[in-house]
Parts: C-alpha cells; sequence; structure tokens
C-alpha cells in the first residue's frame, strides 16, 4: 500500500519478497508476499490505466472545446497533432490531407519533425503508409517502415521518411461521411509496437480534426456567401446609384462624356467613350451581336449601337473582372449613350435644316429684311454682321468611285457631303445648305483668316469627312451679310467659278480663291478688284521705288519692252549695262527669283499696264 501510495515503480514491489527470502521466511510467507505484489501490481496498472484514460479524455474535452470556438483552422489542427504526439509518446506526428485536384496528398501539419524534404513531401494515391489508408480507409501500423511491403514504396517518400529517421509509424484516416480527406499519423524514430488503445486514441484524434476540416469549410462557405450578399447588395446599390444619375444627366442635356464619367465613378475605372472608328473593331462587333459587354485583353467593351449601326462604344479601360450587376450596368450605360447620340443626331438635323433654310433665303431672296435675318441668325449662335466667306464644294466625280457610280451612290455621295458641311458649319457658327449638286457655306473669317486659307481648310476636312476628294472655291470676303445679302448671292457666283477653274485645271480636291489664280482671278471674281491684282503682282516694287525714289518700274517697263534682253533696255534707258543688271537682281530679292518664269512674266506685264493706267499713263 505504502508503494501504491506514493507511485513508486514496478521493480520495487518486487522488493519485499526478496527481502522476506533474504531473511529466511517461510514458504507460506513467501506465497502471501508474492499474492500481493501481484495484487499491487494489478492495483497500479489500473490506476495508471485510469489516469492514462483520464489524460486522453481531458485531452479529447480539450480539442471538441477548440473546435467549439474554432476560429483558426491551422491552430485547431496543430493542437490536435501536438496532443496525439503528447498522449502516444512518440517522437513524430503529423497530418496530411488530399488534393482532389492533383491526385495525391500533401503534408499539413507536422509535430517534432526536423526534416525539411519530409515536410513538405506529396504522396500519390496508393503511394507509401499513408497511401494504403486513403485507398482502404482503414487504420495501418508499421513497426519498421523500411521492411513492410504491404505498400508502395517510392524513391521519394522513402528519401524523406529515411531523412527524417522514422522507423515505426501509425496511420489512421480522417473520414468524413464515406470519403477520406486525409491520415493522421504518429511515427517514431525506433522499432515499437502501438497498442490497441493508441490506435484507438489517434483514430479519436483524426475524428475530431475531421470535423474541424469541415466545420472549417463550412465557415469558409458561409463566410464567402456572405461576402458574395454583401457584394451583391454593393453591386445593386451602384447599379442604383449609376440609374439615378445616368437618369439625371439625361433629363440636364448631359453628353456622352458625362455619362461616361459618371461610370467611371460607379465602377471604379476608367470609362472612355469611342467613336465608331476608334472604338476595337472586334471586340464592338461581338458585343454588338451579342447584345453584352465583352472583355478585350485588359479593358471591357460595350458596343453603342442604333438599329444595327455602329455608334460607337464604352470602353472600360484596364477593369478588374466584373460582376454580373456591374456588367450590366456598363450595358445598361452603352443603352443610354445610344439614345443620347440618337437625341443628338436629330437635333443636329434639325438645326442643320434651319441653317440651310436661311442660306437659301440669303441667295434666293435678298431683299429680305436684315433685322430678321440677324434674329434668325442669332438663334443658330451667327453672326451675320462678322466678316463671312462663301465657299461652294463639290465632291469630285472625275477622282474615282466616290462621286461615280449610279444616280442613288451620287445622291449618297451628296447626301454625306451636306452632313459633313453642315457639321462643319454649325462647329463654326457659320451656315450651310445643300445646292447645285454640291453644297455652298457661309463661314465667318476670323481676323488672321484668309478665303484662300479658309477653301484649303474646309477641303481637307471635308474630304476627311467623307473619305473622298472635295474641292473648293471661296468667294472674296463679304464684310456683313446681314447688311448686304445681295452680296452673298454675288460672292457665291464668284465661289463657283473658282470651283469650275479647279477642276478645269485638274486641280479636283483642293481649295483656292479668286486670288490663287493670278490675273484669271480678275476674270473669276466680279469684284474686279484692280487694286488688289496689282498690289499683290508688283506692289513691292511699286512700293520701293515710292520710299527710295528708284526706278525699277520703268526699269522693269523697258525690259519686258526690249524683250528681256539687257543690252538692248540699257539702250532704250541710257544707262550703263551693269545698272540694268543691279536694278533687276534687286527686282529678283522684291519679286522672288521666280519672277521671270513664263507665268510670273505675264502676271507682272499685265500688272505694269494695269499700273500705267490706273496712274493715268498711257
Amino acid at each position: 500500500m505504502e508503494l501504491l501510495s506514493r507511485g513508486a515503480p514496478a521493480e520495487e514491489y518486487e522488493r519485499p519478497v526478496l527481502l522476506a527470502r533474504a531473511d529466511g521466511a517461510g514458504g507460506e510467507e513467501l506465497a502471501a508476499l508474492e499474492r500481493g505484489k501481484l495484487l499491487a501490481l494489478r492495483v497500479r496498472a489500473e490506476l495508471e490505466g485510469r489516469r492514462r484514460r483520464e489524460a486522453e479524455l481531458s485531452a479529447l474535452f480539450e480539442t471538441a472545446n477548440d473546435l467549439a470556438g474554432l476560429r483558426d483552422l491551422d491552430a485547431v489542427l496543430h493542437a490536435i497533432v501536438q496532443r496525439a504526439r503528447s498522449l502516444l509518446g512518440t517522437e513524430v506526428a503529423y497530418l496530411t490531407l488530399t488534393d482532389r485536384k492533383a491526385g495525391d496528398t500533401y503534408m499539413r501539419v507536422t509535430e517534432g519533425s526536423v526534416s525539411a524534404r519530409f515536410q513538405q513531401l506529396r504522396l500519390g494515391m496508393g503511394e507509401g503508409l499513408g497511401g494504403l489508408v486513403t485507398q482502404t480507409a482503414m487504420p495501418y501500423v508499421t513497426d519498421n517502415y523500411f521492411e513492410d511491403a504491404r505498400f508502395l514504396h517510392t524513391r521519394t517518400i522513402d528519401a524523406g521518411v529515411q531523412e527524417e529517421g522514422l522507423v515505426a509509424i501509425l496511420g489512421v484516416p480522417l473520414v468524413l461521411g464515406t470519403e477520406v480527406i486525409g491520415v493522421l499519423f504518429a511515427a517514431d524514430r525506433r522499432a515499437r509496437v502501438f497498442e490497441r488503445g493508441q490506435i484507438a486514441l489517434l483514430g479519436s484524434f483524426a475524428a475530431h480534426a475531421a470535423v474541424a476540416i469541415d466545420t472549417a469549410n463550412l465557415l469558409a462557405e458561409t463566410r464567402a456567401a456572405f461576402a458574395e450578399l454583401e457584394a451583391a447588395k454593393e453591386s445593386i446599390e451602384r447599379s442604383s446609384e449609376v440609374h439615378d444619375r445616368l437618369t439625371e444627366l439625361v433629363l440636364h442635356g448631359g453628353g456622352v462624356h458625362e455619362v461616361a464619367s459618371a461610370l467611371s465613378q460607379v465602377l471604379n475605372g476608367r470609362v472612355e467613350f469611342c467613336e465608331a472608328g476608334d472604338a476595337p473593331a472586334g471586340a464592338a462587333a461581338q458585343s454588338r451581336a451579342d447584345g453584352r459587354a465583352v472583355r478585350h485583353g485588359d479593358d471591357w467593351v460595350a458596343a453603342v449601337s442604333a438599329g444595327g449601326e455602329p455608334l460607337g462604344a464604352l470602353v472600360l479601360r484596364d477593369g478588374p473582372g466584373l460582376d454580373p450587376v456591374d456588367r450590366r450596368t456598363l450595358e445598361r450605360a452603352a443603352m443610354v449613350t445610344s439614345l443620347l447620340l440618337l437625341a443628338r443626331r436629330f437635333a443636329g438635323e434639325a438645326e442643320q435644316r434651319v441653317r440651310g433654310e436661311l442660306l437659301d433665303d440669303l441667295l434666293d431672296a435678298p431683299d429680305r429684311e436684315p433685322r430678321l435675318l440677324r434674329e434668325r441668325a442669332a438663334r443658330l449662335r451667327a453672326d451675320l454682321d462678322a466678316p463671312h466667306v462663301v465657299l461652294a464644294a463639290r465632291i469630285d466625280a472625275s477622282a474615282g468611285a466616290a462621286g461615280a457610280g449610279t444616280e442613288p451612290e451620287r445622291a449618297a455621295d451628296r447626301q454625306r457631303l451636306w452632313s459633313a458641311a453642315s457639321h462643319l458649319a454649325a462647329t463654326r457658327q457659320g451656315l450651310a445648305a445643300a445646292r447645285d449638286g454640291g453644297t455652298v457655306l457661309l463661314l465667318p473669317l476670323g481676323p488672321s483668316d484668309t478665303a484662300t486659307g479658309t477653301a484649303r481648310q474646309v477641303a481637307g476636312q471635308l474630304g476627311a469627312a467623307v473619305c473622298a476628294p472635295v474641292t473648293v472655291g471661296a468667294s472674296a470676303p463679304v464684310d456683313a451679310p446681314a447688311a448686304r445679302p445681295g452680296a452673298v448671292v454675288a460672292a457665291y457666283t464668284e465661289a463657283r467659278r473658282c470651283l469650275d477653274a479647279l477642276r478645269a485645271f485638274g486641280r479636283s480636291g483642293e481649295g483656292a480663291a479668286a486670288d490663287d489664280f493670278g490675273f484669271l482671278g480678275l476674270l473669276l471674281g466680279d469684284a474686279r478688284d484692280i487694286d488688289g491684282f496689282v498690289q499683290r503682282t508688283v506692289g513691292p516694287v511699286v512700293d520701293y521705288d515710292a520710299r527710295r525714289g528708284t526706278d525699277l518700274v520703268r526699269t522693269l517697263d523697258a525690259y519686258f519692252a526690249c524683250g528681256m534682253s539687257p543690252a538692248r533696255t540699257k539702250d532704250e534707258l541710257h544707262v550703263h549695262v551693269n545698272t540694268v543688271a543691279q536694278r533687276l537682281e534687286r527686282v529678283g530679292r522684291l519679286l522672288g527669283p521666280d519672277w521671270q518664269s513664263p507665268a510670273r512674266a505675264l502676271e507682272v506685264q499685265l500688272a505694269l499696264r494695269l499700273h500705267r493706267l490706273s496712274a493715268g499713263g498711257g
């Protein structure tokens, strides 16, 4: 009883028997002592078993308590493996989980392991002791791993086990329903026999581990579902917000770029509106066919169209993966954009008709009351009291297929030209109308603008808009069309003549005014600006004579009269030939190096003759 009370080791229970035998005790006394020893050892074993079962139950209770307050799966699994190692008294314990996608198992938790290779092992199905446990869903134990032939040995697994130094291994399955999701192991680095109770204890820990994993998975799924619900709620709120903002934009006359800006804030990205020619063609076509926003590289594209006609696209740049609600928001914004574009087009066409009607009245009824003309122009934001230029434009039929073809094709070309000219006139606060198989424009001139520059600019812009050569003739500036409506009619006639001259000279697709044709401009224009022609042609020479008191004009007259011969000219002027050469060199610096070319020489002679006539000479 004394030995039991102080928990003496088993070998001390033999000492009373040995002492009695040494003292010469009789047989009956020795037999009684032997019976007492055996009973004490039996009681001791029973007490140790109860203490062990108490420790096991305590460990299982603590594990169940951990599961009840599960927050971190890793912490729970580590606790299970640690307790299994402690209660079974093994040097190592570890747990593997099944990877269904990879078709193998992998180390999840280790305790007591010292080998990095062992901690990173992956076991194929049916490989090693763990593979056998997974396949059979039964516990397996080996007293000596490397001498056991019941399971498949592989070089990788054996190398990891050998590096860890394991010999005796016990493995029990982690079972959920009928599925083995992993294996819990206890192992020693020496030969050992695992008792039935130890196998059952490790199985209990494995059951707890399976419950922990299942609980963690359920919690993860619950959290994911909750997160999805929260995301869906946020998406719906964002969708409602963008719907309200788009409605407000439409009601307040917002444009497509305002829609893109509002959408950028809602989708937390950069949304741009791209014209039909600038949008990604393939993605826009697919979106138009499917009626859905589509992925294009890192972007999202939602086509903007009406009646099958491509109008452009909304592009979400570098957009993350859109959830269904955000994707639908982008698609709904594309529909709103198409409605805004159609409304803008209808309003633009109505304004174009009004602008065309005002210009028609200026050309057909020049006797209209100027006040009424000014009022109508003011509603179109046009100022008919400022200087304007009249331009006649036409798609050149001789330039190729753009102007050739059947009458419906030519009519389509004229319609495209009128639409492009009307848009140009609206942006420059001018007027445009379809007339005489082409288009006529009345555009304001800025302080630094010229008729020639405006004609060339308009020819380039209209040609780019209709994708065909457009020839443009310009009139001389009209100071105030509202005050002098009749001047607009004359200016249109002059612009038409310039247009015809350009086409006759093979300069289709260009723009020019009467001034660009030299002395022919006197024939094309109604104003007969003789002084302007003289000034443009020989004005620098006349001005030089006036400032310096030289005689360059008379030298030029004599030079042309003498057949452009310096020798004969010096006789005519009674000067030295070097003087003639010096004067002609000065003329070249004033008029340019090509002044003696046939075309320039003809214009210079005509300008000199007109200068003499205007000065009262013969």
